[in-house]
């Protein structure tokens, strides 16, 4: 199941964040520093986008092995769900931090004037994909021009406004996506997102056949995934224990691409109970395989690093497709000065 679903759709999503602002400015008008437990611990509530799963994993594996509790914070994840908006999240108080899916959720806020950014972003490349039918035809994206596409609302007013911009694709390819692949499977000619970890998986296993995968980020596609949110305030008030958890999360990332997971993999499936080993197996190798959490700037710069061509980059890309104006101040959406080293 895509973690799109009932997702607020784009339109939808900016109504909602502007009534998240008043409360996210009044917030920041004060001093927002975080409680403290028993132990004299920092508490952390981290709200994550989506039910429990690999790609959460390094986080998992930070509170597993003690990554957060030697930074004297005391983190709780809290797992997302169908309909989790964790920018209102934020913009309340119900938690400290939270997941940003993609590039276009800073941006989204600095559209609306929220006083929110990404300080850290542990996957390198997006995890999003497009899928087809096994064909030794298709090459590259570029060959999928004339083809059906199943899309959710929220995708076609976002990466699918690239696909276009660079393809040269039209809207009249799109079809709904309603979340099941059974549209996907009967038609040998149609191409459904997805994401990379879960999706290729799922139709393997209910359509007996390897589905033909595209990563976005291996054609450009230069959104950042798996982003840390804090309001501007939060930061501000607790700048020691925000970089406490970057670290920590980083040293948490790492070991659960290249050390033992079993630990993080325990807490996934008690808070995610559907969730199978073989799934976490199956997505962690592709997070593995595909250098989503250490490759690119990562490699040079170390985990969760962000750097600022590469936004500009991403902004002046959908800028250019329309997506928004080219006078938004894009730096608003990000910081680099809670990374480990810097600031």
């Amino acid at each position: 199941m895509s973690r799109d679903q009932n997702r607020p759709s784009f339109t939808s999503r900016r109504s909602l964040l502007a009534g998240a602002l008043a409360a996210t400015t009044l917030a920041a008008c004060g001093r927002s520093e975080a409680p403290v437990d028993e132990e004299g611990r920092v508490r952390l509530r981290f709200a994550t986008d989506w039910h429990a799963r690999a790609e959460h994993g390094g986080f998992y594996q930070a509170l597993a092995g003690g990554a957060y509790a030697r930074r004297g914070l005391n983190v709780q994840i809290v797992q997302g769900r169908p309909g989790i908006d964790v920018p209102q999240l934020l913009a309340s108080g119900a938690v400290e931090l939270g997941l940003g899916s993609d590039s276009f959720i800073p941006l989204n806020l600095v559209a609306e004037g929220a006083p929110v950014k990404a300080v850290a972003a542990f996957f390198q490349k997006d995890t999003r994909i497009l899928l087809t039918h096994p064909d030794a035809g298709l090459k590259s994206i570029a060959d999928l021009k004339g083809r059906p596409f199943l899309l959710t609302e929220s995708a076609a007013a976002t990466f699918w406004v690239w696909l276009k911009a660079r393809y040269g694709f039209t809207d009249d390819q799109l079809a709904a996506y309603d979340y099941d692949p059974a549209a996907f499977i009967a038609d040998p000619r149609a191409v459904q997102q997805g994401y990379l970890g879960t999706d290729p998986y799922t139709i393997e296993r209910s359509a007996h056949f390897t589905p033909r995968t595209f990563l976005l980020a291996d054609e450009d596609y230069l959104s950042y995934a798996t982003m840390v949110l804090a309001p501007n305030a939060f930061a501000r008030d607790n700048a020691a224990a925000l970089r406490s958890f970057i670290a920590a999360s980083a040293e948490g990332w790492r070991d659960y691409i290249h050390g033992d997971a079993r630990a993080a993999d325990a807490l996934i499936r008690r808070d995610n109970p559907q969730m199978t080993q073989a799934e976490l197996d199956h997505a962690r190798q592709a997070l593995k395989d595909n250098s989503i959490v250490d490759g690119g700037d990562a490699a040079l710069y170390g985990l969760g690093t962000m750097t600022e061509d590469r936004w500009r980059t991403f902004f002046e890309s959908m800028s250019a497709a329309g997506v928004y104006p080219a006078t938004l101040n894009w730096r608003e959406a990000f910081t680099t000065q809670y990374l480990p080293g810097r600031g």
